[in-house]
Formats: C-alpha cells, structure tokens, sequence
C-alpha cells in the first residue's frame, strides 16, 4: 500500500479508499503511544549501562551493592532521574529521525542491526554456558496448594522454558501451561510489536521502496530474520535468568531490569562487562523501533506539508512530534510503572488491574490490546473485500517480480487472518480487562 501511493499512512488510505480513509488515523495514534513508553524504557536501558559502568570501575553511580529490585525500585521512585534518562532517549530518536531516511534511518540501522547481531551471540555463548545452582522454590500441587521444594536450576531449564511445551516456571513457582487461546493472544501482541504491523510503520517504510524491490521477498526475509532474532533474545536471557535468579520476572521490565541485572551482579566483574553489552544490545534494539515509530508521526506531516507547496519541513515536525512524545514520555517516567501514585487507578478512581496499575499498562492497552489488532482486521478487510486482493498481486509483480504465494495470501487475507485477527483482539480484551472469556 505505501509503495503504490508514496505516501504515510493516512494519505494512503485517504488516496486508496473511501470507505476506509480513517483507517489511517490508527496507524498513527499507535505508534505515538507506545513510542511514549517505549523512550522510557529505553532511558531505563541507559541508565543500566551507567550503572555497569558505575559497577565496572567502583563508581559511586553503580549499585552499591544493591540487589536488582532495589536498584529498579530506587530508579522508579527517583522521578527526576528517570525523566532525564527517558528524555535523553527522546532526543537520541529525534536527532536520528531529523537526518531523513538515507542520512538518518538507514545510516544507524546499516551499523546497528550488524552490531545487535554480534552482541547477541556474545550474550548467547556466555548464557548457555553457565552452571546451575539449587534453589528452594514452591512447588504447585494437584489440589492447587503448593510446597517448598529444593531444585536444580540451570541454563538448559530456561532452554525448556522456550522450546519445552508445557513447561513453565514463574517466580519460582511450576505452574500450568497457559490455554490456547492466552498463548495466541500473547503471540499475537509480540507480533505486532516486533513486525511493526498495525501501526503504519510498514506503510511508511513502503512508501520509500524502490518499484524494483521484490516485496514477496522482502517480507519472506524480515520475517525469517525477525523471528531468528527473537529467538537469539531468548538464548540471550532464559538461559541466564534460570541459571542465576529462577525466582526472578519472567516477563516485561521487571526481567530486564531486575532479574538480568541480578544475573550480571552474580558474575562479578566480568557480568559488568556483559551487563554493559547487554544493555547497549537492548539500546541498539529499541532505538531501531522507535525511529521507525516517530517516522510514522512525521512522514504524515511532510507529506502534508508538501502537498500545501510548503517544502520538506522535516526538522521541524520532527521536533513538535518528539516533544508531543516526550510529554507523555515524562508521565510514564513521573508514574514509575505505578510506583509513585499517579497511576490511571489512583487519578480515574477505579481498581487497579492490567490496564490500569500504571500509564505503560494503559497507553499499551489502548495501543496493543485494541488499535493494532481491530487495524490489522480492518486492513484485511479494506485489502480483501473493497480493493481486491488483486491489487496487491499487481503491484508485487511490478518490474519483472513474480508473486508465487499468491493464492496462498489471497485467502488468508479474505478469510483466515481476520479470523486470526477477532481472536486475537478478543484475547487483548480479555487480557487486560480480566473479563475471564477464555478461562
């Protein structure tokens, strides 16, 4: 769609349909949000390499020989602090979008995504090589009680927590497997953060592509490497995390930034060196998407700007853009994921639940729980039943491209990937609201 218009995501829809013209509109409340809560994790990320580096050379800027709870809880509670970090992380994305695509996007992306892939095999090989240790963890009985038990917890559990089906430890506790229809929702919302769909980005970037690139292919490799990447995470940090705190998260900032850190401490000063990486590996990731999710913001701007006869004015809607974000940017670091009171449960007066115990959980509800998947359902259905999947096939073979899955696309995009899509939304809503649907 953006490669046939050249344009962001709302023009595109505005020149392709009529029926769906607004549809633009989600694609970019979406990324706006989560590039809100996404800079104050990635300044979290910034912090910890200071906090290595402070560990690394005996600095007064390290841990203190705090665990990784009290160090997190200590950022979260230090409002001042977390702010300066989240804004840091603002302007690294600004400066990088200001520059455009060729001398901005591309430039950072053909050095960083190299780099990532090295970091990542260093943090792999280190992971899967450590011991293990015994730890008394609460066993979950038949009955549903539980019992403390003394286990052997190594680095191949954390390989079973990721390939084994079934197997799963959280907390320290063996618990049941999650149902079906949970894994597709959680499946779902990884999907959709780490494909960039339903958020317009893949729009935008379209719209920058050459007519002779093979978009069959294209989407074949950044798939393939995505999910290789994924999994590369994973090795990167379950091994580890069950290693060295089998107690610890097991999911969401708390595993990055208490368990992991926890994992580093435990490794003396050669886990500074890998807690350093670490989190320059995690920068380099998150810098990576959220580049891509201001760019949505902007490209509209600029394209609006030049159909007014205006230029390209990119500096400067880059710069009202990112401090838009860095607004809502300093309410997530003010919030400290609920730590500090003014949490959406605390100012709307409601009780505290998976959308509402701090303003990450509510700007990724909105965001991930119901404007990515009801988009991507409406997208199908915009592609499948108003433009007709033809018009895809068409502009996949431009050039001399062939686009040999195209049965195989035309019926998911018509029939199985909304129904995909319901599931998933429904999943989302269930999730966060706790409706219990699925239990």
């Amino acid at each position: 769609l953006g490669r046939k218009t050249g344009r962001g995501v709302i023009s595109t829809y505005k020149i392709l349909t009529k029926r769906f013209k607004w549809l633009g509109w989600l694609g970019i409340i979406a990324p706006f949000l989560i590039l809100s809560f996404y800079c104050a994790l990635g300044g979290y990320c910034i912090k910890y390499v200071t906090v290595n580096l402070g560990n690394l050379f005996n600095a007064g800027f390290g841990t203190g020989g705090l665990g990784g709870a009290e160090v997190f809880g200590g950022l979260l509670t230090n409002q001042g602090e977390s702010v300066i970090y989240g804004l840091i992380f603002v302007l690294i994305t600004l400066l990088i979008v200001m520059c455009g695509v060729s001398n901005g996007i591309e430039k950072v992306c053909s050095v960083g995504m190299p780099a990532l892939f090295i970091l990542l095999v260093i943090c792999i090989i280190r992971a899967c090589t450590l011991g293990g240790n015994d730890f008394t963890v609460a066993v979950l009985q038949a009955d549903g009680s539980t019992v403390q038990q003394v286990i052997h917890s190594s680095a191949l559990d954390g390989l079973k927590y990721m390939f084994v089906p079934g197997w799963a430890l959280e907390n320290g506790v063996i618990k049941k497997a999650p149902d079906f229809l949970s894994v597709l929702s959680t499946a779902g919302g990884q999907m959709f953060f780490s494909l960039s769909l339903g958020m317009g980005i893949m729009i935008t970037y379209g719209s920058y592509l050459d007519k002779k690139q093979n978009i069959e292919k294209n989407a074949l490799v950044i798939v393939i490497c995505d999910t290789l990447i994924a999994l590369m995470a994973g090795l990167a940090v379950m091994p580890a995390r069950f290693a060295l705190d089998p107690e610890g998260p097991i999911g969401g900032p708390k595993l990055l930034f208490i368990t992991m850190q926890n994992v580093f401490n435990s490794m003396g000063t050669v886990g500074y060196v890998f807690g350093i990486i670490f989190y320059l590996l995690v920068i380099l990731a998150a810098v990576s998407s959220s580049i891509s999710l201001l760019e949505v913001i902007v490209a509209h701007f600029v394209d609006k700007a030049r159909d007014k006869g205006k230029g390209d004015k990119r500096k400067a809607y880059s710069v009202i853009a990112a401090i838009a974000t860095g607004v809502l940017c300093v309410l997530v670091c003010l919030d400290g994921l609920g730590s500090n009171g003014i949490a959406p449960w605390n100012l709307f007066g409601v009780e505290s639940s998976a959308w509402s115990d701090c303003w990450l959980d509510f700007f990724d509800m909105i965001s991930e729980g119901i404007l990515m998947p009801l988009g991507a359902l409406l997208m199908c259905i915009c592609i499948g039943y108003e433009l007709k999947p033809q018009f895809v096939d068409d502009e996949c073979c431009l050039e001399g491209n062939s686009f040999k899955s195209k049965t195989f696309f035309n019926i998911c995009v018509k029939t199985i990937t909304p129904i995909l899509m319901v599931f998933i939304l429904l999943g989302q809503i269930d999730q966060f609201f706790s409706l219990g649907w699925f239990s």
